[in-house]
């Protein structure tokens, strides 16, 4: 009885249930968000039918590299998910070491996409495509920063024992937004790699 006392006292104080107040919240917050990518993303393919130049100008994009980085970047959100299902099955240490990989995939990710952008060719203000492109991937990977630090805060609330399997909503919430950040990743990937082989 002691025990279960500590253990209840070592717990941050909040909803049991997934459909707490912060996980309509962050609901909430990607809808705003992915409303965000949604102009960016039509603004990009609206521009993209008014120009008379090539598209992109300076050829067709490299797609081994983005490519890789599009699967560590999905491979990190599974691992978010096995974490989770790690907690509910009270397999705590498990749930740290995924909660860990998937940290260590979205640095990956970040790491890759700033050599990417240090190997272009162009720039912000070289052209019309350039603005775009640059708007588009620096506004993810501010996304993915901020998702970054909510899963380093995962990690080190699961390394102190905030969470059982009765008490993890903040795992879920946390674990929707690398999830939204993930599926908008493959919208930009779509739309900036893979889209100039159709025209």
């Amino acid at each position: 009885m002691a025990e279960a006392m500590q253990t209840a006292q070592a717990l941050p104080a909040g909803s049991e249930g997934k459909r707490s107040g912060g996980w309509w919240g962050m609901i909430a917050l990607i809808v705003t968000e992915g409303s965000l990518f949604g102009y960016l993303l039509f603004s990009y393919f609206y521009l993209a039918s008014q120009t008379e130049q090539h598209w992109p100008p300076e050829g067709l994009p490299d797609l081994l590299i983005p490519g890789i980085n599009t699967l560590i970047l999905l491979s990190s959100s599974i691992f978010v998910w096995i974490s989770e299902r790690c907690i509910q099955s009270r397999q705590m240490r498990w749930s740290i070491a995924s909660m860990a990989l998937a940290v260590i995939l979205g640095v990956c990710f970040v790491v890759i996409q700033l050599h990417e952008w240090n190997d272009k060719s162009y720039d912000m203000a070289a052209n019309l495509y350039g603005s775009l492109y640059f708007t588009i991937t620096g506004f993810h990977m501010l996304h993915v920063i901020v998702g970054l630090i909510i899963l380093l805060l995962l990690l080190l609330w699961l390394g102190l024992g905030y969470f059982d399997n009765r008490r993890y909503a903040a795992v879920t919430i946390g674990g929707l937004y690398w999830h939204f950040v993930d599926v908008v990743w493959l919208f930009v990937f779509t739309s900036l790699y893979l889209t100039p082989y159709l025209y």
